[in-house]
């Protein structure tokens, strides 16, 4: 098998034997894909490949092999690595992370891949990264055939009602609940769900939809903890 010049994106990398770096990448065409990048840390004329192979940088990839592992053999880059700063940095590792957990290696998803390109550069360009996330995430569930209606009933079809009152279930999505006697923690409200499916994220929904979002990766997870949720959580900006 060799690909050439496929354009990916690095979403973590660490040194491997003497020179080498070890890649977990997210491919336009091929998924996510583990490289080794031979020599990679080799200093030579103009500095090393592994400058190049950073996080968040557009890249034009080629690649050859047929074992899990695949080599690198050249790289490009298309343009700039994007600059993320304070938040939005920690919110691009996050995104990261959710792709090297989720995504199972060769599996194509070339509109994710967009739409991580578009989170990138949202974040890029945002003083509040939630709405990027928010809406990435939602994309996310959806390639991982888990798409979540926020406009109707999951167990009955009914459309959601503004004055209703409803909780996510893995199985069904979001579910009506009787107002009386149920706790507000774990429930949501139908004018937040509502503003939720228009892809406003924002003022009465920013709060819910964090929860929500973070309530349904919860399951794909199985649990563990992300990393780059503790970094958010030292540096205080979660």
């Amino acid at each position: 098998m060799r690909i050439n010049l496929q354009p990916a994106y690095v979403l973590h990398s660490r040194p491997y034997r003497d020179s080498s770096l070890l890649l977990e990448t997210f491919t336009a065409e091929q998924g996510r894909l583990g490289l080794v990048a031979r020599g990679a840390r080799r200093r030579a004329r103009g500095g090393s490949g592994a400058a190049l192979l950073q996080p968040f940088t557009p890249l034009l990839l080629s690649f050859s092999g047929r074992s899990e592992l695949k080599t690198l053999t050249a790289m490009e880059s298309v343009g700039s690595a994007l600059a993320l700063r304070g938040d939005c940095l920690y919110s691009g590792m996050y995104l990261n992370e959710l792709l090297v957990r989720l995504l199972h290696r060769h599996d194509p998803h070339p509109q994710l891949f967009a739409a991580y390109g578009e989170a990138l550069a949202g974040l890029a360009g945002a003083s509040q990264s939630d709405e990027v996330l928010r809406s990435f995430e939602l994309t996310l569930l959806g390639e991982l055939g888990y798409s979540l209606d926020l406009s109707a009933d999951g167990r009955t079809g009914e459309p959601v009602c503004a004055g209703g009152l409803y909780q996510y279930e893995a199985e069904y999505g979001m579910v009506r609940v009787s107002g009386s006697g149920v706790s507000r923690h774990g429930v949501y409200s139908g004018d937040e769900l509502l503003a939720m499916a228009a892809g406003q994220f924002g003022g009465i929904a920013r709060r819910a939809s964090k929860r929500l979002l973070r309530e349904a990766l919860a399951v794909q997870l199985g649990g563990a903890p992300l990393r780059s949720r503790d970094l958010f959580q030292r540096a205080g900006t979660s």
